[in-house]
């Protein structure tokens, strides 16, 4: 049955490594041509030599100088002669024996007839002997056969729990950095050539099963026990490949990320490419897991030692802090990020299983593993045009400068580039702003209850911004007016858009936010109120969003209106203020208690509306605010 198999084809490293750069890249010498590898094997015939035999250099006279001159002229004009006549007398030969065996075919020239020997004397004992030893050779030669067929047996039958050695390498080729040195395979993990330059070595060795385990029954001669590769247990399938991996790369790794406040954790977030319930044992589990974990671990101290050097160089108005494996950043007031490396060779059972934190957070915990990747991808892949061969240039908007302009200010904020810490620490500040916003919003729309307040945040966001509309409405009411306001968070900063075009700008201080958001809601009452007093046919006298009478409101300032019913016999005053609440208050025309004097005597003047009287407004029917101004006024309007 034939497998069809991708197999990559390699050159074998077989060249002179003629340069080796800083990165560690090797440069080999170009390999051979036809015409020159057939001069470099030519070098090697010697032409002094005659038939196997070396030329016997004899002392000649004074007067042999010149033919000896003449013959060593005549062999370096053409120093194919010798071999142009070895071949000749090859040929004459060959000529010869094929004359003869024509004429020994040929009866009427020569007939061969055989030439009677001696009777030779028979022996039995010798005969046996013989014979005897003739079976025994045959016997060794047929034991050899069933032994390499009893082999042969056994390796079928082992192949069938355990995977052929070289399709096993094949598939460890298809997914990593082979190269053979020195009768050995060494592998690569690094990421040098993603244009990493972490220094830490990422070397492995592959070997075959069947070689440790014919010296797994020797005691080990590495104080390491993690060096030593155990057989592999029957639960598992068992590999034709031993992979050894150095000791700082084994076992797990994860970076560990806290929020705290006043020692309190807010957040985690951990970045682990692997299960925390990976078995301690580095043995115990297959090849490609292995790898991927030794390649996990370092990642994850390539990414923890770029963050520590740029926490080191960062000039911030809180220095930020390396103690061993973590890293501490402010990134609020009372608010500090902890990064911390956290790696467990199964030596310890201890570190074996890290604390889970409840607060898991797969935004910055993606964030950090991406921030990384991202340098690698920008190391390999630049921005056109750039030139085929020799150093990078300028990034395209340099290249662009001349053309578009650009002044002083634009070509430094060009070289400007943030590292990977201010990236995540503006990340963090964004997450810890949006969630203050999300604690305001949820706790307003829980305290009022009229209206209601709706929160919709949009689902494509950047790392760093993101964007909540926020509608105000009335149950029931909704048709008739809502309240819509849009809020960008950033990193410390909000950005209120409102309904009528005004633009606010608040500081990461969440009450902010509150005292918007209730002038917000009164003013909606207020509007809505005149809203509905056009559907009812009552008539809108007069408004005021700043209103400058009644006591001084320690939160924005009161609305009012004055609305009047259709024949204009009622009248209707509404005051909202962010402290106190909504106050309603009526007044009849004409007056009840007007009393014609000495001074007014026209009926006029009655028609003034009177005093205004407030309105229990606790004890009014209505589900919410709107529905009991709406039985107000139908009941004004018919009596």
């Amino acid at each position: 049955m034939a497998y069809s198999v991708n197999v990559s084809v390699e050159a074998p490293i077989e060249n002179l490594i003629q340069e080796i750069t800083y990165d560690g890249q090797e440069i080999y010498q170009a390999p051979l041509t036809l015409s020159e590898n057939l001069t470099k094997i030519a070098q090697k015939i010697d032409f002094s030599k005659t038939n196997g035999e070396d030329v016997k250099k004899e002392p000649a006279d004074s007067g042999n100088k010149d033919e000896e001159a003449k013959d060593t002229t005549a062999q370096s004009l053409w120093p194919w002669d010798t071999v142009r006549t070895s071949l000749r007398n090859s040929l004459t030969e060959v000529c010869v024996l094929a004359d003869v065996l024509s004429v020994a075919r040929e009866k009427r020239y020569m007939v061969l007839d055989p030439v009677p020997q001696e009777a030779v004397e028979v022996k039995q004992m010798v005969q046996v002997y013989g014979r005897k030893k003739a079976l025994s050779g045959a016997a060794q030669v047929l034991m050899q056969g069933a032994e390499r067929l009893k082999n042969c047996q056994n390796e079928l039958a082992r192949n069938r729990t355990t995977p052929n050695f070289h399709i096993e390498l094949l598939r460890l080729r298809q997914n990593w950095r082979l190269k053979k040195v020195s009768n050995s395979i060494i592998g690569d993990l690094s990421y040098r050539t993603a244009g990493s330059k972490y220094t830490q070595t990422g070397m492995f060795e592959v070997t075959k099963a069947e070689e440790e385990d014919e010296n797994s029954g020797s005691p080990p001669s590495s104080p390491n026990p993690a060096a030593v590769t155990p057989a592999v247990p029957s639960s598992s399938k068992p590999s034709a490949l031993r992979v050894t991996i150095p000791s700082e790369l084994q076992g797990v790794a994860y970076i560990e990320v806290l929020c705290q406040k006043d020692q309190e954790d807010l957040c985690s977030a951990n970045i682990n490419l692997l299960n925390s319930n990976t078995t301690s044992s580095n043995a115990d589990i297959h090849w490609q897991q292995k790898l991927e974990a030794a390649q996990n671990v370092l990642f994850c101290k390539e990414l923890f030692s770029q963050l520590a050097r740029e926490a080191v160089h960062l000039r911030a108005p809180i220095p930020h802090m390396v103690v061993g494996n973590q890293i501490m950043a402010t990134v609020l007031p009372g608010i500090q990020l902890i990064i911390g490396l956290c790696h467990s060779t199964g030596n310890d059972k201890k570190q074996a299983a890290p604390p889970h934190k409840t607060d898991h957070d797969h935004v910055l915990e993606h964030s950090l593993h991406q921030l990384l990747r991202e340098v690698h991808h920008k190391n390999t892949h630049h921005p056109f045009p750039h030139p085929s061969s020799g150093p990078l240039g300028p990034s395209k908007r340099r290249c662009l400068a001349g053309p578009t302009a650009a002044d002083r200010h634009e070509l430094l904020e060009m070289t400007k580039s943030q590292t990977l810490l201010e990236q995540i620490i503006q990340q963090a500040q964004h997450f810890f702003m949006r969630l203050r916003t999300e604690y305001v919003l949820d706790t307003i729309a829980k305290e009022v209850k009229d209206p209601l307040i709706v929160s919709h945040w949009n689902a494509l966001n950047s790392p760093t911004q993101s964007c909540v509309k926020i509608n105000i409405l009335t149950h029931g009411y909704d048709s008739m007016y809502r309240t819509s306001l849009i809020v960008h968070v950033g990193e410390k900063s909000l950005k209120c858009v409102c309904r009528d075009g005004r633009v606010m700008h608040m500081s990461y201080e969440p009450q902010e936010l509150r005292d918007l958001i209730f002038c917000q809601i009164y003013q909606h009452q207020i509007i809505a109120v005149q809203s509905l007093a056009k559907c009812m046919g009552w008539q809108f006298l007069s408004n005021s969003a700043h209103l400058g009478l009644g006591a001084v409101e320690p939160l924005g300032n009161a609305s009012s209106c004055i609305l009047a019913s259709p024949i204009g016999d009622r009248m209707i005053a509404v005051r909202c203020e962010p402290q106190t609440g909504v106050q309603v208050a009526i007044a009849h025309s004409p007056r009840k208690d007007f009393f014609p004097g000495q001074l007014v005597r026209e009926r006029k003047w009655e028609n003034l509306g009177g005093s205004f009287k407030e309105v229990r407004w606790d004890k009014m029917e209505g589900k919410n605010f709107l529905n009991k101004m709406e039985l107000l006024m139908a009941s004004l309007t018919s009596s």
